[in-house]
C-alpha cells in the first residue's frame, strides 16, 4: 500500500491520540512507516470489544447491588482484569480470590486483605466496601 493510502478511519481510541505504525511504500518505491488512526474492520472489532467490556462491568455492578457478589468482582471488571491477573497482583491463589467474591466471605475479610485489593484498584478500603 502506498503511504497516502494508509487508512485513517475514526476509531474509539482516536480521542486518546492512538496511532498505529504501519509500513507503506513511499513515492520512490521504498518501504517507510506511516501513522494510521485505524481502519474500518479494526474499528468495528474494537467497538464490539468495548461494548462487551462495558456490559460486563454493568452486569457485575448489578450483581453487587443484588447481593450476589462482592465489590471485588465489580472493580476487577472495571479495571479490565480477569481472576488470574487479579490473583497475581494481590498475591492470592485464584480459588481464594473467587472465594472473596462471595458477599459473606467479603464481609469477613480483614483490613490487610482489603487493603491489598484497594491498592490494586487504586481506591480506599472504604470505597471498596461501599460500592
Amino acid at each position: 500500500m502506498k503511504k497516502e493510502e494508509v487508512p485513517q478511519d475514526e476509531s474509539n481510541l482516536e480521542s486518546a491520540n492512538f496511532r498505529e505504525l504501519c509500513y507503506a511504500v513511499d513515492d520512490d518505491g521504498e518501504y517507510t512507516t506511516a501513522n494510521s488512526s485505524g481502519w474500518e474492520p479494526k474499528t468495528i472489532a474494537l467497538s464490539n470489544a468495548i461494548e462487551e467490556i462495558n456490559q460486563r462491568i454493568a452486569d457485575a455492578k448489578q450483581r453487587v447491588l443484588a447481593g450476589e457478589t462482592s465489590p471485588i468482582e465489580y472493580y476487577m471488571e472495571l479495571h479490565k482484569m480477569d481472576i488470574g491477573i487479579l490473583a497475581s497482583y494481590v498475591g492470592f491463589w485464584k480459588c481464594k480470590v473467587r472465594g472473596h467474591f462471595k458477599p459473606k466471605v467479603f464481609k469477613k475479610l480483614n483490613t490487610k486483605t482489603l487493603q491489598k485489593y484497594a491498592e490494586v484498584f487504586d481506591i480506599s478500603v472504604e470505597e471498596l466496601k461501599s460500592l
